[in-house]
């Protein structure tokens, strides 16, 4: 047996090759250029490649070869891989089969025919395609304001993947970056969800999230003063922005004030509200907002004051703001503006 297959394969070493044409699975069907003597096709790792060969009944012997290596001599299979097999009808089709395809069945495949007039030759090269994999992204971090970071996604394909980056704000905007993103003095409006998307066509995009937190010091944005006559309620609110989420103090000139008979503290987040249940004429003044966190501290006036005083709100001046409002109307009524 052994001197009949080495008889065969000096016969095939001598023989021309026709190969038409290969199928995978699910695709559409490519045809081999029957002019050139080699043709490129491709195919997804995992699908099924059916490489199409026909004959006539003038072909005395057939074979299958991968670079040097016989597959199949005529009917008689030489490859010990089991997801090699022929599919063939009748006597004009002696195709090959190869299930779930991977990188190392990349190569060039070759169809050998034998006839009484002379030996027919042709060759595909099967390139193997491999979907964008993501296998390391930086893990969720926290770091401070103005601190320098460096993300990391890496991933692996055939053809190699392209990396991007972009931050999911509203805009979403691509970023600069491939496999390293790297953010120098990051702001607090950097700060959220990063997104790192590998792609090379293959298949559906690999798509990895790393969330950076960016801490900063207290700043408090808004503030509500109250004016409230005796008797009532008076309510005082502090907002501030913080990571992480700042603690409050209130103080009544350098005294700290809690929670006692008629001064309730509440705490919601970010914002904190001084209420004070009857308000008296000792309650009239100035309080004091504390924000802090282990990065900073920040504190703004805020005013307790009675009806009629001159103040809104907000604690400016309304009998100045009103003075100046009537100048500029009585302006334009003599300048006709």
């Amino acid at each position: 047996m052994q001197v009949g297959r080495k008889s065969c394969w000096r016969q095939l070493q001598a023989s021309f090759f026709r190969l038409l044409c290969l199928i995978p699975t699910g695709f559409p069907v490519r045809s081999v250029d029957m002019q050139r003597a080699t043709d490129n096709i491709t195919i997804r790792q995992g699908d099924t490649a059916v490489i199409r060969c026909y004959v006539d009944d003038k072909v005395s012997k057939v074979a299958w070869l991968n670079r040097s290596n016989i597959i199949f001599a005529g009917q008689d299979k030489w490859s010990l891989d089991p997801r090699v097999d022929l599919v063939t009808k009748g006597q004009l089709e002696y195709s090959l089969r190869i299930q779930k395809v991977d990188v190392y069945d990349e190569g060039s495949y070759t169809c050998s025919i034998q006839t009484k007039q002379q030996p027919k030759t042709s060759q595909v090269y099967l390139i193997v395609q491999v979907p964008a994999n993501i296998y390391k992204v930086s893990e969720d971090i926290t770091v401070n304001e103005g601190s320098n970071v460096t993300l990391s996604c890496l991933a692996s394909g055939r053809p190699d993947p392209a990396i991007t980056w972009r931050l999911l704000n509203p805009s979403a905007e691509p970023l600069d970056g491939e496999e390293y993103l790297d953010i120098s003095g990051i702001m607090r409006n950097q700060a959220g969800r990063y997104e790192c998307k590998a792609s090379n066509d293959v298949a559906t995009p690999d798509v990895k999230y790393v969330n950076v937190v960016v801490n900063y010091p207290p700043t408090i944005k808004k503030t509500q003063s109250s004016e409230t006559q005796v008797g009532r309620m008076g309510m005082l609110q502090c907002d501030a922005t913080a990571v992480p989420t700042p603690e409050f103090e209130w103080y009544r000139d350098d005294k700290r004030l809690s929670n006692a008979q008629g001064i309730n503290i509440q705490i919601l987040g970010t914002t904190t509200i001084l209420m004070i249940a009857n308000v008296t004429e000792e309650d009239y003044g100035n309080y004091t907002c504390v924000a802090s966190n282990r990065l900073g501290i920040q504190n703004a006036s805020l005013f307790l004051y009675r009806p009629g005083t001159g103040r809104d709100i907000n604690g400016s001046a309304c009998v100045s703001q009103s003075l100046w409002l009537l100048l500029v109307c009585f302006a334009c009524l003599f300048f006709k503006c």
